[in-house]
């Protein structure tokens, strides 16, 4: 409850800090209560407890006649109906003691140090009703507010100002006193008013902790904000011991009061302690805290102040403050903060300062590092980021002459993963993570590792250190600085020993080989492929071939086949390279997988319109599946299968229907006639009979495939789409336009509902469709489906895909259908200019769209 209007605040819970029990502050508040009840009372004495309590602390009077009663209870925080007993008991021991040495007791004041809470409220004045009438005794109650207005009136001053404002043997603050200082310090306007906002409470203890990993910037962040602030004493203390607290509390007495420097350190702390609990014009800077631990009987004996704390330790506040976590520097502020410290005595080469703050992950004392020994030694910015491609070592513990030795990058981490020594699997968990990409690795990739348990408890220790952060949605992240120096071999360094290095690498691959599901066609799988792409492209990049393994090969099979699948830009074809080099290195020529991934490659190079490479690797193939695992092995078919598909985009398409007649007949026998596998070859044949001119034997091939597939995968299976797809441009193929369109449009409601509206297989049934439309005469939906597909393709492929350049003429092309010359020649115009700069001299394409555009000009 506050206190009345104009009334300052009195935290009666300095009597316990002061003497540090709740004995001690029941006996002080109990002296306290003498005191000021003789200020407006004459001849007040104490009654001193003994057993048998009278139930009277003080009283006025004469103990042979009418007495007043002062009974004191040190109820805290709060006095509620479960104190109502106590009450009770005092009074009915204070009347026995009464009846019993022939007095009578006239007016009994019950004495807290706190407020009564509603219930406990209401109670209260029934119970002081009742007794009153029952007993002819006046109840009167000096509460929190009753007592902070009495030791604020001119009588009860002096009682205030000598147990709430202690003089004498305390400490008394003359003028203001800091230690804080500030120094270069760059941005974070934003985490500087969060401060401001975390402090702007009052009338009672503010602590708050700003968590981080070691080199963010914490103390540079605490020092800025602590040196601009009003309090009259403004004090430093690098807490990361308890003796260390001591040692700044102690600094701090003697600050303030000179001479306690003679005292003893004990006495020095001591005092001061009981100074804070009695002041409120005061900011602590607890710095480096490792342990909350270590500040908490600092924290548990002030009512007042602020605290601000900083530490790497992200948890274990709950009980003792609010908390924010501090990030890196934003770009800007990163390259602001370098050039500042490159150019302080004079002009510098700041070129490369963009690219290696980036590098640094834009972590203040890398950059600062950095700046100071490009600064020292003369070297450009470009220079140092070579030197930190090759040799990370060296640079990471490198600090400019003169600079603090413990204030690397390098060795503020080991210092960190020191304390975690007694939990192994911490550090093996990020060795581990070093070799992901940094953001949002699964946290199920580590499952292998150990027992929930231990595993758990191994990922929270470095969550709490500020090594990993925790993005609450199954996914962590790593710093990318902190993963360089994981991954950085350092015979200095106990947790970078080389041995440890390349078991967490191995550790790394095989845990993310494992993590790809196997059935690559099922849509509910593709969300997982797609969240482990990034950390598959980082760890194959950073695999030499010494370092890669089945595992490594794995990885880059699944990520280039899934890339493959869904449309999606990448270099394919090296992929498959690296992949069929360590297979053959590490399996050998014949193995199974061997073998799959030489099918894999010529398959990339037929996507790729080298039909002349992918031809002679198949049939390579082929021979060699043959020869391994035999005619009737699925792989087998599934090579001679993927050979008809090479010949017939390279233009042999009765070589290409012999191929698909045989494979077919051969999968209808060895597997089934409504086997995946069989449904694909029927597919298969029924488009090259198409291409060759006769649809209409293609159509009941097509219509006996799409009945099978959807019996069998279900009608919304990505080959259930493909096949209605292939059926549909059949049917249009052969003049039937009602069917057609009405098989294109139910495909294209699946394909945007099942794989999404920019997935490559809904990409093609939208185009077929407004194709469809186009050939109807159905021009304005034509456009803008046309419209639809190209932007998606912008969004996700970019503007100059070959791709997207597809469908840009195509949208010109129908401008120019709709009579909009002026529109398609503008858009061929600069289409033309894109594909002549995008692709190669003499491209087809290009050749094309400048025919387009001739033909719209003349029009």
């Amino acid at each position: 409850m506050p206190a009345a209007v104009g009334v300052p605040l009195i935290n009666f819970r300095a009597h316990e800090l002061r003497t540090g029990s709740v004995d001690g502050a029941r006996a002080e508040f109990e002296k306290m209560i003498a005191e000021l009840a003789g200020a407006t009372t004459p001849n007040v004495r104490r009654i001193e407890a003994n057993p048998g309590d009278w139930g009277v602390d003080a009283f006025a009077g004469d103990l042979g006649g009418a007495i007043a009663v002062w009974q004191c209870k040190y109820f805290m925080p709060v006095t509620t109906t479960s104190h109502s007993q106590q009450i009770r008991e005092s009074f009915a021991q204070a009347l026995k003691a009464a009846q019993a040495n022939g007095h009578t007791i006239t007016e009994w004041v019950l004495c807290i140090p706190s407020c009564m809470d509603g219930p406990a409220a209401k109670w209260w004045d029934g119970w002081k009703k009742r007794t009153e009438q029952g007993h002819g005794v006046v109840l009167r109650l000096w509460d929190e507010t009753e007592l902070m207005r009495r030791l604020h009136s001119p009588e009860g001053d002096p009682v205030r100002r000598a147990y709430f404002e202690p003089r004498g043997t305390s400490v008394e603050l003359v003028d203001k006193v800091s230690n804080v200082r500030s120094g270069l310090f760059i941005g974070r306007a934003g985490e500087l008013r969060a401060l401001d906002a975390a402090f702007s409470e009052a009338g009672h203890a503010v602590v708050h902790t700003v968590h981080g990993l070691g080199g963010v910037g914490k103390s540079a962040l605490a020092a800025h904000w602590a040196a601009g602030r009003p309090e009259a004493v403004r004090w430093w203390i690098t807490a990361d011991s308890t003796s260390a607290v001591d040692a700044g509390l102690a600094a701090l007495a003697r600050a303030l009061h000179p001479r306690l420097t003679s005292q003893p350190a004990e006495e020095q702390t001591e005092t001061v302690m009981r100074w804070l609990a009695t002041h409120d014009q005061w900011l602590l800077v607890l710095d480096n805290v490792e342990d909350p631990a270590h500040i908490r009987p600092l924290l548990d004996r002030i009512p007042g102040g602020l605290v601000l704390i900083t530490s790497r330790r992200a948890t274990g506040w709950h009980h003792d403050a609010t908390s924010s976590r501090l990030g890196t520097l934003s770009p800007t502020d990163a390259v602001e903060l370098f050039a500042r410290v490159l150019t302080h005595h004079g002009p510098r080469e700041t070129g490369g300062a963009n690219a290696l703050c980036e590098e640094l992950g834009y972590l203040a004392l890398a950059v600062e590092q950095a700046a100071a020994y490009c600064a020292e030694t003369g070297i450009t910015p470009r220079d140092y980021l070579g030197m930190l491609a090759e040799h990370p070592a060296t640079v990471f513990a490198a600090g400019p002459e003169g600079s603090e030795s413990d204030r690397t990058v390098a060795l503020i981490w080991r210092l960190t993963l020191d304390r975690l020594t007694d939990t192994p699997l911490a550090g093996d968990i990020q060795r581990i993570l070093a070799w992901y990409s940094p953001d949002r690795i699964p946290r199920d990739l580590l499952d292998a590792l150990a027992e929930p348990p231990e595993r758990a408890t191994a990922i929270g220790r470095l969550i709490a250190y500020s090594m990993v952060v925790d993005n609450h949605d199954g996914t962590l992240s790593v710093h990318r600085l902190v993963q360089a120096l994981a991954r950085t071999a350092d015979p200095r360094d106990p947790h970078r020993r080389t041995a440890a290095i390349n078991q967490a690498r191995g550790q790394a691959t095989t845990l993310l080989a494992n993590a790809f599901p196997t059935e690559l066609d099922q849509p509910r799988n593709w969300p997982r492929f797609r969240a482990l792409l990034p950390h598959s492209d980082t760890l194959t990049s950073l695999h030499t071939p010494d370092h890669d393994t089945v595992h490594t090969a794995r990885i880059l099979n699944c990520a280039a086949v899934f890339r493959q699948a869904q449309g999606l830009p990448a270099a394919i074809v090296p992929t498959f390279e690296r992949v069929l080099d360590i297979r053959e290195r590490v399996l050998g020529s014949d193995h199974p997988h061997t073998l799959i991934s030489r099918n894999n490659l010529a398959y990339a190079y037929q996507e790729a319109g080298q039909p002349g490479r992918a031809i002679p690797l198949y049939e390579r193939t082929l021979r060699e599946f043959e020869r391994v695992l035999g005619d009737e092995h699925p792989d087998t078919m599934m090579t001679s299968n993927n050979l008809a598909g090479a010949h017939q985009k390279a233009g042999d398409i009765r070589r290409a229907i012999q191929l698909f007649e045989r494979t077919l007949q051969d999968r209808e026998r060895v597997l089934g006639k409504r086997a995946p596998d069989t449904l694909v070859s029927r597919n298969n044949l029924a488009a090259a009979y198409q291409e060759a001119g006769d649809v209409n034997r293609a159509i009941p091939v097509l219509e006996r495939s799409l009945e099978e597939c959807e019996r069998v995968l279900g009608d919304d299976h990505p080959t259930t789409l493909t096949f209605s797809n292939n059926l549909a441009a059949a049917y249009q193929e052969a003049g039937d336009a009602d069917h057609s369109i009405l098989l294109y449009e139910r495909t294209l409601e699946i394909c945007e509902r099942v794989l999404g509206k920019d997935h490559p297989t809904t990409i093609i049934s939208r185009e077929d469709l407004a194709a469809a439309y186009r050939a109807a005469g159905d021009l304005d939906r034509a456009i803008t489906l046309h419209k639809r597909t190209l932007h998606g393709q912008e969004q996700e492929l970019g503007q100059d895909h070959p791709n997207t350049l597809a469908s840009r003429s195509n949208l010109a092309l129908l401008y120019a259908a709709a009579g909009d010359l002026n529109r398609a020649t503008r858009l061929y115009e600069v289409l033309l200019k894109d594909c002549e700069r995008v692709l190669r001299s003499g491209d087809p394409v290009t050749a094309q769209v400048r025919a387009n555009l001739e033909r719209v000009r003349s029009m």
